[in-house]
């Protein structure tokens, strides 16, 4: 279901594109640590933004932070393949590990109440 409101943005996001918007949180391996200290925080940011815009999308924000996640960036991107590519691709390298996570519009969740969903839970 998510894949369907990820490329139906509402024209007035993001200037009319039809991107959907993700966050991605995650957590640098040791190696990964060690090789934020040789090229700093602007090199990562600049690697991050070259990785998005390989695979057709913008980097919104990119922050680091201290806790249970290394880093936080909104980022966006045709649609979920495209996310799923670029994801892969990092946690491929070992030096991080990463959740996703589609953020829709107010806009999207309106037109996701308005559909009609046939439901029974367990049990009933």
């Amino acid at each position: 279901m998510m894949g369907d409101f990820a490329g139906s943005r509402p024209g007035g996001q993001m200037g009319g594109s039809n991107m959907a918007k993700y966050l991605f949180t995650g957590s640098y391996t040791g190696a990964g640590a060690a090789g934020v200290l040789k090229e700093g925080g602007s090199g990562r940011r600049a690697a991050t933004e070259k990785l998005v815009a390989s695979v057709g999308g913008r980097v919104e924000a990119y922050y680091f932070a201290f806790g249970s996640d290394d880093f936080y960036l909104i980022a966006d991107l045709p649609d979920n393949v495209h996310a799923a590519a670029g994801s892969l691709v990092a946690a491929a390298s070992g030096a991080i590990s990463t959740r996703t996570v589609v953020l829709l519009t107010p806009e999207e969740i309106d037109a996701a109440a308005k559909l009609t969903v046939s439901y029974r839970p367990p049990g009933a």
